[in-house]
């Protein structure tokens, strides 16, 4: 079992304050597989203090030197990758093949993506290009906001620091993370790639604590001047809330009940892609498309399509090498999965895959049977709340209107969906659905692109230019003299 008590701190790794045992569980076996420490407010506020200390040289670093720091991250990552996936399926329960593929590569992607994105900043930009370049001007300057509290999730963990913790350091802030206790190790290892990578000391810090405690603590504090958070709603209300005190900035990333639209006209693959999108990572994605809107005129052959899907669909242990997917995280979890599950049974929708249990041939380990409930009405608990696991609500629609306003009625707006051969009728969807995004057949948003929802789903816009603006404050200066030297830098 793994031993990893220590706090990153001002480029150390140091001991914490007041020590306070937390066991990180294998959510395949139940068993420890690591111990951590909780933080408490001395060691928020040494992180805090490091962050503020390093941040005037660290903004002032050139650009295109931060840049060639943070790109040196890859260099660890690349060089330990094996582990750094291993790591990901023995706390949160991805299956190994699925950490190598898809969680693992986060960092590089996002990295690679908002280094793109970075090349593409004026940091000091005329605010009408029209005017001559020799005589004082209005100017705006983009300049980084201060010191950052980031806060991330245990469901796609380094998706998350990617996500916030690239872009921060790149805008020239420097931070203080608080992983997940429930999957705080792969953090604690891109803070290794940190240090390996020779980010100064004080851009990057780590301290490792629960929401009521390290969390809470971040998102009041005084000496910090942004949070970006991505969990629950809840959680995303009770930290801006907090925040509000000092006025700082609040980005949030929150839950989702995704709808997806499915037409007669949608092609062959339509039905199998969206179930399978629903049950990756066991269903624990914030995006998953998990209300299947199906067109009358194909539902009944749909919704036999999508249960033979889901009882393919294989359960096993995470470190096993092989297509299935794994546990859900915690005891929690599966409890809360097997409520909703019940409450489906309960309200009268139709249970065709799946169902409450253990899996067969398990008796230990969190694992859910991928789950699909048709016959779901609008209103209905499991049609209206989020799951975060392996369970499908299928509700039939007779009309484009009706989807619409099915789909849009929900307090979430992160994710919707598309499953039509129709080039016009899906581009009127993609602007007629309330979400931060829209999936058309499968297409994937592509490199560069934002992640973020609109209403109770959270307002930030993570990834490529905007991801990057999100930790940048725009400056109005007036007379500026672009002539002079060092003007443009």
């Amino acid at each position: 079992m793994l031993i990893k008590r220590e706090f990153y701190i001002n480029g150390q790794w140091v001991a914490p304050t007041t020590p306070r045992d937390h066991e990180v569980i294998n959510p395949s076996t139940e068993e420890p597989c690591a111990v951590i420490s909780l933080g408490d407010k001395a060691d928020t506020d040494a992180a805090v203090a490091a962050a503020k200390a390093a941040f005037p040289a660290w903004a002032a670093t050139p650009p295109q030197e931060r840049a060639r720091l943070i790109a040196r991250i890859l260099e660890q990552y690349n060089a330990r990758l094996q582990e750094f996936a291993e790591v990901i399926a023995m706390e949160m329960g991805a299956p190994i093949d699925f950490a190598l593929s898809d969680q693992a590569p986060c960092l590089p992607w996002h990295t690679t993506n908002f280094l793109k994105a970075f090349d593409r900043i004026d940091w000091i930009r005329p605010l009408d290009p029209s005017l001559p370049a020799n005589q004082p001007q209005p100017a705006v300057a983009m300049e980084p906001i201060g010191v950052v509290g980031l806060i991330t999730p245990w469901n796609w963990p380094v998706n998350q620091i990617a996500l916030k913790a690239i872009p921060a350091m790149l805008a020239g802030c420097t931070c203080v993370l608080k992983p997940s206790e429930e999957a705080p190790l792969n953090g604690m290892m891109f803070a290794e790639f940190c240090h390996d990578a020779g980010i100064p000391a004080g851009v990057f810090n780590l301290v490792n604590g629960d929401g009521a405690g390290v969390g809470s603590q971040l998102s009041a504090h005084p000496d910090i001047e942004m949070i970006s958070f991505t969990g629950s709603t809840r959680a995303g209300r009770a930290i801006s809330v907090a925040a509000a005190q000092t006025l700082k900035r609040v980005t949030l990333e929150l839950g989702g009940k995704g709808a997806n639209l499915l037409f007669a006209d949608a092609d062959a693959k339509a039905v199998e892609r969206s179930v399978r999108r629903m049950m990756e990572n066991t269903g624990q994605s914030c995006n998953a498309p998990s209300r299947l809107l199906v067109e009358r005129s194909v539902y009944d052959e749909t919704v036999a399509k999508a249960a033979a899907v889901a009882d393919s669909i294989k359960v096993g242990p995470a470190l096993e090498h092989g297509a299935h997917v794994g546990p859900v995280v915690n005891k929690r979890q599966w409890d809360q999965i097997q409520r909703y599950i019940q409450i489906g049974i309960d309200e009268g929708a139709r249970l065709v895959a799946g169902g409450p249990g253990l899996p067969d041939g398990f008796n230990r380990g969190y694992y859910v049977k991928p789950t699909i409930f048709a016959d779901v009405a609008p209103g209905m608990t499991i049609e209206r709340e989020e799951i975060f696991g392996p369970v499908l609500s299928i509700v039939p629609f007779e009309t484009e209107e009706e989807a619409v306003r099915i789909a849009n009625d929900t307090p979430y707006g992160l994710t919707n969906y598309v499953q039509s051969g129709d080039p016009v009728r899906a581009n009127r969807l993609g602007r007629q659905l309330r979400s931060g995004m829209v999936e058309v057949n499968g297409k994937s948003r592509g490199a560069g692109s934002f992640f973020g929802g609109v209403k109770q789903s959270g307002r930030a816009r993570e990834g490529g230019i905007w991801g990057l603006e999100e930790f940048l404050e725009p400056k109005g200066i007036s007379g500026y003299d672009f002539s002079a030297p060092g003007a443009a830098e």
